[in-house]
């Protein structure tokens, strides 16, 4: 009532009471449509309007009674207030109907809280049904949808239904309203069937027909700015339309299913180029709603782009952003009125034509860089618009805005970016997220896969199989949406990244392409992922270097290609080269032929360190385009200069090249910074699974296979970015080498380590060695000992590098290897053949420093790890060493390898035990596998016991080294290997020496032999460097001459040694036989070293004695362990006993206690002896025959040679003289007769010679007579059938007798006596003189030896019957024939000495033989040697003294003393021809027969008048040899006497011509002791014949006597008183002839 009154001051206290009456909740339903009534008039008439809005307000929100009309009446009176003409009261009216809405809503949903336990039927709403059917709302809601229908209608320019009384309304208003319900009270939408209609049928096509202007209007088809409905969009209603439209979409999404695509597909369109620039402008501002909320996208997504016939939205928001943002640059849109004086350009997408001070905003003198994008001359600012992630729209909230703002430069562009960049991260995260809790989830299931859900509780009642289908169904929306916003978004950012300008902006550019390409590595999109990669790769590189580079590797599938979706048309751009940006660095590029330098500038580096960042976190998931990121990292770090050191870490280095790469100071900060990522990007694939590994392996081999490729042909400076990472790759995943294992190290093997480019090689040599090294010091679990195939694995690759030739990579695997034997050597086990292999496959032809190295690591094996390698591997160490042996590169190697088998077969002698054990064991388990397979066991010297057949191949590699070209090499291995033998041969089993001696030994003889005698004979200057080589040495044939003469030794040594293990083998004659084959081919050889030596070893095994017996065997010594020396029987001869040292007695034992002694049966001994007598007298015979021509170079054989031959036969003798037979003599005597006569050369006279005076033997010599006084004393104390060879050995010996005179020829040689020889030729290259030897002391010698053996022998059979006295007779008389003409005066002599005794002891013996004639041919001949010797031919030289003379005239003497002792007297028993000729010679004696030209002087020494003498006393004997006992001795009487009658006639005759011719001369003195001689010797005669009994006298000697008579007168005439007395005396006698004769002679007739 109070209010009734209309009085201002009444009315506003009765508003204040009901006010507080209201608020103390006391108003009825009917009061407060009274009140209502009441407030409506006031408001009609204009009273306290704002004191009506306040309790309207108050009335509806403080309790629930209005309902209804009166409801609706309250709110028309609020909405009539908000048009009235007074401003505050408009605001406040505004106001008061936005809470009075807001307030029927909360009824509602209050009314809903309270109603929620009474579960109802929801009756359906027909589609069609009235629009009034709202029965079955409770009231709350029916007053909330009369509400919301009514301002649909109002908006829509209709009458409302329910606010009955409403006067005007604006559509600004109207939409307001809607959206702050539609946004405040979703649920009352989606939870009432009736409201849901509502929306559907009312809102949507409300919304759809306020657009239309917008979407009919082209830009500039109207100039008018007029607020007008006609069809001009107008910014206040297009504003608050699209915010209908956000919320719309936001809430009621799942509704408005198809309203939604329309209203997406309006907002699109909205974008467009020709679209107002302020309704592109809000159209970015909805777009970035949405963009931040990904479930709604996602949405989008599953109803939209996944369905078939429908459009695809959400492919074309990010089309259309892409599209927006590249018109921004590309089209510069003619701006509205306002802004469009300014020469096209526009003020909305804010790109203005930059000026060249574009972006540069003075301040204070300095210059700052605004952020901005800057494109082809096109400069956008960007602007900070929003905190990250939440769309606050700028333009969408200028509610009170009626014209269409001017908006700043740059902000779409802005608004757009931070679109893309919220849209990425909120996908991203959205579905890393799901993806995140599905892995969690399934970690327990054993699907890979994961599978999504939504809801943890949902999760929990799913089964498995459930899961899997919803994993897929999550797994489809996934890819579908990155599927359908990848080329658009990448469109986008590539542009936007090749234009910005500012560090944060590129900074969230490059975030947002690497979070997409990790999740499309994550989703396996292959494509999508590999696109936004090269899109950061690209960014990374200069500009136009990206392309060539990444449009070659095999996923750049995006490079310019234009991507048409659904009509928008996204050109992709290629980044433009003239963006101003700072150049941080200058280098060259990775290219085969580099084209001057590029730069990089700070946004490169920034992008790479982007891509760093992607592979480090995201590697796991790269795949396949991990070849992109590397490659690209590996052009960027080429340009950057950086270069891999150890470890394969990146460090800053110069590049080779030189002043080419220039880096700002800025970039060398960042470089160390950059190398570490690198370095932990590649530590980080540790945690990669081994798939991912896989791909990133893969990508660094095909890197490097490309770099490799660039390297070829030329030699820069490659680069090793690949192999250094790959190196790196493999040490950080040392835990599971396995896996990557074969990939790594083949591709470095076969590809880098073989490359031609050296640096390349070293790098891949280098990062091969490093990871095997690191693996095998790796820790790993097992440990390697237990994983035998993991060390091998990890070894292979070494040993393949033996394949590779290239002599840097063979170093480097040696110092690798030397490495692991100084770290692992102890742990290799089984990889030792391995590592052995490796030293093993270095080759003759690799150069000195690889052998030398490979050399070195041999010595370490052999000195520390021979005990820790297995048994088995013992001969690949053995074969190693032998093949350094044969390197020929540098000696020293050669002869120390040699030292190093010494030193190997020393520690198989002391561990000898446990590897025979541990190698039986080994053998016993190869046997049972080759049973198994059915393979035969193959190994070499198979037979054999295995630790035996490790010393065969020690022996058999030693014996390859005894042939080697080099000759110190030769002499070193020869001495090692028969001392090997020869230590511990031993050792071996007894059946294996049959190997030893035909495998090793003979097999080495044989090539030894054959090599010596085809070597080369030309003379070696020098040794290598500045060597002499001594003449013993100076050619190859001499030099092998020495290595034939070590083998021949070392063997025979062997045969001599261990006589008693090798009889017993089966075949020792046959082995006996071989062996004196090789002795006679050296022997026979021309060379007097070897043949000497081979008389040595003949020698040797000569001495050999039987084997050891039972007696006198070694006994085992009783305590084990002290090494005995024991000697191996006794040996005779020259050679030092061989001492056997063994380490344990037991081994002593083996031979001589557990086996029985070896007795070999006499028969076999003998025929080896046999065979060593024919091999004998075979060398015998071809050395000693003389050659058929000569010149310089034949070859005559030495004298130590011929002496050692000869030597050897008084040895052999021993053994052979049971069957030694005259046929053997006779072959005996040809070579001691043969050796003899050869000659030396006159350059080893002096040292062989005796000067020719000394009368001494050569030792060649003495051996001959020894050889010869041993048979004789065999003969002697032998059988009486061997009696039968005397005459032979004189034989012999009468031939060396015989060289006293006559040296004996050899062949058709010329020989110089020796005293005529040069010694020092000056000529070196004469030929050299052969020297025929002093014979005269050996004739001697042997005529001794005659003298003594005929003492002994003389009466034996065979010596009578074969003439041998006469045979010696025969002999001597060619000396004392010669007598003075003899070489030597010593020889004659000797001869008649020796024919005295000779004739002593042989005469008798011939006198008892006479009657059996065998004697009668001597008789002649010893006639002819008296009278050779007695009257000589020869001169006495002109020197000889008195003395002299007499002394050999006493010899005379002697040889008529035999005669008259020994011959006359048995007149009776010898041949009347002989004594004749003795008497002839006597009365020739006993003349002295000289011719007169002597002088006087002469004359007086050389008559014999002793000898005369002694002839003529001889005759005188026998001419009166008083008792006749025999016709024989008479005869002999006679014929002396008429020879000495007729002696003296000739004398007397002789004398008186004489003195008749002297005149008063006196006559020499000799002639008158001859006459006086006579004189005196004829009356002795008369004196004896008168007292003979007369009838002994002939009668003829009377005759002869009485005629001398005359003569004797005939003398009275010489004046010598001496003459004058004896023939005085001589006369006397005659006195008894004077009676007249007659009766005398009548009784001697009668």
């Amino acid at each position: 009532m109070g209010c009734g009154t209309k009085e201002p001051k009444i009315t506003q206290l009765c508003l204040a009471a009901i006010q507080r009456l209201m608020s103390h909740e006391v108003v009825s339903e009917t009061a407060a449509g009274n009140i209502i009534n009441m407030l409506w008039q006031l408001m009609e008439n204009s009273l306290e309007e704002l004191k009506l809005l306040q309790t309207v307000l108050v009335l509806l929100t403080t309790n629930t009674v209005v309902h209804d009309e009166a409801l609706s009446k309250a709110i028309v009176l609020c909405f009539r207030l908000h048009f009235t003409k007074d401003n505050i009261t408009n605001n406040t009216a505004a106001a008061t109907v936005r809470q009075v809405v807001t307030v029927v809503f909360e009824r509602m949903v209050a009314e809903d809280e309270r109603h929620r336990d009474i579960i109802e039927q929801p009756v359906l709403v027909q589609g069609n049904s009235n629009r009034r059917s709202v029965s079955t709302l409770k009231p709350c809601a029916k007053d909330a949808y009369m509400l919301f229908q009514d301002l649909c209608q109002l908006v829509n320019a209709d009458a409302p239904y329910w606010l009955v009384g409403m006067t005007e309304m604006t559509r600004t208003f109207g939409l307001e309203l809607l959206e702050s319900v539609l946004n405040d009270f979703p649920q009352v939408f989606l939870q009432h069937q009736e409201f849901s209609f509502l929306l559907k049928e009312r809102v949507c096509p409300l919304v759809i027909k306020l657009f239309s202007p917008n979407i009919k209007f082209r830009q500039g088809s109207s100039t008018s700015s007029s607020p007008a409905p006609v069809e001009k969009p107008y910014f206040p209603i297009c504003m608050r339309l699209l915010r209908v439209v956000s919320v719309l979409i936001k809430q009621f999404y799942s509704l408005l299913v198809t309203e939604c695509e329309i209203f997406l597909s309006l907002l699109v369109k909205f974008l467009d180029a020709d679209k107002p620039q302020w309704l592109r402008a809000v159209a970015v501002e909805s777009i970035h709603r949405f963009c931040v909320q990904p479930q709604l996208l996602r949405s989008f997504c599953q109803s939209y782009d996944m369905k078939q016939h429908s459009t695809k939205v959400f492919r074309d928001i990010v089309n259309a952003l892409g599209s927006f943002i590249q018109s921004l640059f590309l089209v510069p849109p003619t701006g509205n009125p306002a802004t469009s004086n300014q020469a096209g350009n526009n003020n909305l997408g804010g790109s203005v034509s930059a000026p060249a001070n574009s972006g540069m905003v003075g301040i204070g003198g300095g210059v700052t860089l605004l952020p901005a994008f800057e494109y082809r001359g096109t400069w956008i600012p960007i602007l900070t618009i929003t905190v990250q992630g939440s769309a606050k729209a700028t333009y969408l909230e200028m509610l009170d805005k009626v014209e269409p703002p001017t908006i700043p430069e740059g902000y779409a562009m802005s608004v757009a970016f931070h679109c893309l960049l919220d849209l990425v991260r909120g996908i991203t995260s959205m579905i890393e997220g799901e993806l995140g809790e599905l892995e969690t989830e399934c970690q327990t299931t054993t699907e890979e896969g994961s599978s999504p859900t939504q809801s943890t509780e949902q999760q929990d009642l799913q089964s498995t199989s459930d899961q899997m289908d919803k994993e897929i169904v999550s797994r489809a929306v996934w890819e579908e949406m990155v599927n359908a916003c990848w080329c658009g978004l990448l469109a986008a950012l590539s542009l936007l990244l090749d234009a910005s300008t500012d560090e944060a902006a590129t900074e969230n550019i490059l975030k947002a392409e690497l979070t997409m390409a990790a999740l499309c590595g994550r989703l396996g999109l292959v494509t999508s992922r590999d696109a936004f990669i090269t899109a950061i790769c690209k960014g990374s590189l200069p500009p136009h270097y990206a392309l060539t580079v990444l449009n070659t590797t095999t996923a750049a599938t995006l490079s310019n290609k234009s991507y048409s979706v659904q009509g928008q048309s996204v050109m992709m751009i290629s980044p433009s080269s003239e963006s101003h940006q700072q150049v941080v660095a200058v280098g060259q590029p990775l290219a085969v032929q580099p084209q001057g330098t590029v730069m990089l500038t700070s946004k490169n580096i920034q992008c790479m360190r982007t891509l760093l960042n992607l592979a480090h976190c995201h590697g796991a998931v790269l795949g396949t385009s991990w070849q992109l990121v590397l490659a690209t990292l590996q052009h960027l770090v080429w340009i950057l200069g950086l270069k891999p050191s150890s470890g394969g870490a990146l460090k800053p280095g110069r590049a080779v090249e030189g002043p080419s790469t220039v880096l700002t100071t800025a970039v060398m900060t960042d470089l160390p910074v950059i190398s570490n990522i690198l370095s932990r990007l590649f530590e980080s694939s540790q945690y990669l699974d081994d798939v991912s590994l896989h791909h990133l392996i893969n990508a660094l081999c095909s890197l490097s296979l490309e770099a490799m490729d660039m390297a070829y042909g030329n030699n820069k400076e490659p680069s090793l970015f690949a192999v250094a990472k790959l190196l790196e790759t493999g040490l950080v995943n040392m835990h599971r080498i396995e896996i990557l294992w074969r990939p790594l190290t083949g591709h470095l093997l076969e590809k880098v380590c073989q490359h031609p480019n050296s640096r390349m090689r070293e790098w891949g040599a280098e990062a091969l060695t490093s990871l095997i090294k690191a693996g095998l010091t790796f820790n790993h679990d097992p440990p390697l000992s237990q994983n035998q195939r993991l060390q091998l694995l990890l070894l292979n690759p070494l040993k393949e590098m033996s394949n590779i030739n290239h002599p840097d990579i063979r170093l480097k695997q040696l110092e690798c290897v030397l490495q692991i034997l100084q770290s692992q050597g102890d742990s290799l086990g089984p990889g030792w053949p391995l590592v052995l292999g490796v030293m093993g496959a270095i080759r003759n032809d690799q150069g000195e420093s690889l052998i030398r190295t490979a050399f070195q690591c041999l010595q370490l094996v052999v000195t520390d790890f021979l005990p820790t390698m297995p048994c088995t591997c013992l001969q690949i160490v053995v074969d190693v060493a032998g093949s350094f042996g044969l390197h020929n590169q540098e000696l020293n190697i050669s002869l120390t390898s040699i030292g190093l088998l010494w030193n190997i077969s020393d520690y198989f002698f002391q561990r000898g035990e446990t590897i025979e054990k541990e190698l039986n064991k080994e053998e016993a388990a190869q046997q049972k596998q080759a049973e198994e397979k059915g393979v035969v066991l193959n190994r070499p010297f198979h037979p054999a016991p295995p630790f035996d057949c490790l010393w065969l191949c020690l022996y058999a590699k030693l014996g390859e080294l005894c042939v080697d070209p080099r000759p110190a090499v030769r002499k070193s291995a020869g001495q090692t290997l028969f001392s090997t033998i020869g230590a511990h041969g031993t050792l071996l089993q007894h059946s294996t020496w049959h190997t030893v001696i035909w495998k090793v030994l003979f097999h080495l003889l044989d090539r030894v032999r054959e090599s010596s005698t085809t070597a080369d004979k030309e003379k070696i200057e020098s040794g290598g460097g500045n060597i002499l080589i001594h003449h013993s040495r100076d050619t190859a044939e001499k030099q092998w001459a020495e290595t034939w003469v070590l083998t021949l030794a070392g063997v025979a040594r062997i045969f001599n040694t261990r006589r008693y293990l090798l009889q017993p083998l089966g075949d020792f004659s046959r082995a006996w036989d071989v062996l004196l084959d090789h002795i006679q081919s050296a022997a026979l050889s021309k060379n007097n070293e070897v043949s000497l030596a081979a008389l040595k070893s003949f020698q040797e095994i000569l001495q050999i004695v039987s084997p050891v017996r039972d007696s006198d065997k070694p006994e085992t010594p009783p305590v084990v362990n002290v090494p005995v020396p024991v000697l191996i029987g006794p040996i005779s001869g020259m050679s030092r006993p061989f001492v056997r040292t063994d380490s344990i007695g037991e081994k002593l034992g083996r031979y001589s206690s557990s086996e029985p002694p070896i007795v070999t049966d006499e028969l076999e001994d003998l025929n080896l002896w046999w065979a060593a007598w024919n091999t004998w007298y075979r060398i015998g015979s071809e050395s000693t025959k003389p050659p058929i021509t000569f010149d310089k170079l034949t070859f005559i054989p030495s004298q130590p040679f011929l002496t050692a031959l000869i030597q050897i036969f008084p040895a052999l003798y021993q053994h052979i003289k049971t069957g030694f037979n005259m046929d053997d003599l006779q072959k005996l005597g040809v070579i001691l007769h043969s050796a003899i006569s050869v000659p030396i050369s006159s350059d080893a006279s002096p040292f062989i010679l005796p000067s020719y005076t000394e009368a001494v033997l050569t030792s060649l010599q003495e051996a001959v007579l020894t050889a010869l006084d041993v048979l004789q004393k065999a003969i002697c104390v032998g059988p009486e059938n061997m009696q039968i060879m005397y005459p032979a050995i004189f034989d012999q010996l009468l031939a060396f007798v015989e060289f006293s005179c006559k040296p004996p020829q050899y062949g058709q040689l010329e020989t110089k006596h020796i005293a005529n020889a040069k010694y020092n030729q000056i000529q070196l290259f004469a030929p050299a003189e052969w020297v025929a030897l002093n014979y005269v002391p050996f004739a001697e010698r042997s005529l001794e030896v005659v003298v003594d053996l005929y003492q002994k022998t003389a009466c034996h059979k065979a010596v009578v019957n074969e003439k041998v006295l006469q045979n010696i007779i025969k002999t001597l008389r060619v000396p004392l024939s010669l007598k003075y003409s003899c070489p030597s005066e010593s020889t004659w002599k000797l001869a008649v000495s020796s024919l005295l005794r000779v004739l002593s002891i042989g005469l008798p013996v011939a006198r008892q033989h006479a009657s059996s004639g065998k004697f009668d041919s001597m008789w002649p001949e010893l006639a002819n040697t008296f009278e050779d010797f007695l009257f000589t031919k020869s001169i006495p030289p002109d020197n000889l003294s008195i003395q002299e003379f007499q002394r050999n005239e006493n010899i005379d003497v002697e040889v008529v003393q035999l005669i008259s002792n020994e011959i006359l007297p048995y007149a009776n028993f010898i041949p009347k021809e002989f004594v004749g000729q003795i008497m002839t010679m006597l009365n020739k004696g006993s003349i002295h027969s000289q011719s007169s030209s002597f002088t006087e002087a002469e004359i007086d020494i050389r008559l014999r008048e002793e000898f005369s003498k002694m002839c003529f006393e001889t005759l005188l004997q026998f001419s009166f040899s008083n008792k006749v006992t025999t016709p024989q001795e008479g005869y002999i009487s006679r014929m002396a006497l008429s020879v000495l009658l007729k002696r003296s006639q000739d004398v007397l005759h002789r004398y008186i011509e004489d003195e008749r011719l002297s005149g008063k001369c006196p006559l020499p003195r000799q002639q008158v002791t001859e006459i006086i001689f006579v004189l005196k010797a004829v009356s002795t005669l008369i004196d004896s014949l008168k007292k003979t009994q007369p009838e002994n006298v002939d009668g003829n000697t009377w005759a002869q006597v009485i005629a001398l008579y005359p003569t004797l007168v005939e003398c009275i005439t010489c004046s010598s008183s001496e003459v004058c007395s004896a023939l005085k005396e001589a006369l006397v006698p005659f006195k008894d002839f004077m009676q007249p004769p007659a009766s005398r002679v009548q009784n001697g007739e009668s």
